[in-house]
């Protein structure tokens, strides 16, 4: 993936047009999305780092920046990370914090649908093959316009994170990894509950339940355990 470097006569305009494609899409959306993409511009306009392309900030800092509990900075956090609009550059240890970076191509995949609606002069900007600039590193705008999102680019909604269980956050998190795996195996299955650390899910037959036991079950809990690390077991049951 190509990245934006601050650099360049157009860095700061391409900054502006990844910020203006976040707002509209957030604008479009309901008030948990709006908030959610809300706090990720906020965060990203006062720490974002984007000659390195990366976000180092604890989450203390982050909850005083977005007035909330460390918990909702977590929870939050989950929630970007399982959109695919930020990933892991380096995960946090004793004494260090953990080190994001954002998924432009992500990002303006998610939103193009949204550019419409900002102007034709910026869905042309957005959507032609190059930015003939030698000193810039351009966003990756190669995207037509027809889209590169929707079943007609061979892609599948991701599922509704409407509920914010942990199994959703999961599922999105799956989906984003491969699509085809989810369909498969993923998508069937439903959270029935918890048992204190443990997640049990509904396969639709026995014979699902037994082969994402055997093939998936540690894929899953380890996606468990990057959005709840409360998740120490994940069953699954017919």
């Amino acid at each position: 993936m190509q990245q934006l470097r601050a650099t360049g006569r157009n860095a700061a305009a391409l900054k502006y047009d990844l910020l203006t494609a976040m707002g509209a899409y957030a604008l479009a959306e309901g008030k948990g999305p709006q908030r959610l993409v809300l706090r990720l511009m906020t965060l990203v306009t006062a720490r974002y780092n984007w000659v390195r392309n990366e976000l180092t900030v604890g989450q203390r800092e982050i909850a005083r920046l977005w007035s909330v509990d460390e918990r909702t900075v977590k929870r939050e956090m989950a929630k970007l990370r399982a959109m695919g609009w930020l990933v892991v550059k380096r995960q946090g240890a004793r004494g260090r914090v953990t080190q994001y970076q954002m998924d432009i191509e992500k990002i303006l995949r998610t939103t193009q649908g949204s550019w419409a609606a900002i102007g034709p002069d910026y869905e042309q900007r957005m959507t032609r093959d190059e930015v003939k600039d030698d000193n810039v590193v351009p966003l990756p705008v190669g995207l037509s316009r027809g889209g590169a999102t929707g079943a007609g680019a061979g892609e599948t909604p991701p599922p509704d994170m409407t509920d914010g269980t942990e199994w959703t956050m999961v599922q999105t998190l799956l989906h984003g990894e491969d699509q085809t795996l989810f369909n498969a195996w993923f998508r069937a299955l439903s959270r029935r509950g918890r048992e204190g650390s443990k997640l049990i899910l509904h396969a639709p037959s026995r014979f699902h339940a037994d082969y994402v036991d055997t093939h998936f079950r540690n894929r899953i809990l380890y996606a468990c355990q990057s959005v709840d690390k409360s998740v120490d077991e994940v069953v699954i049951r017919h």
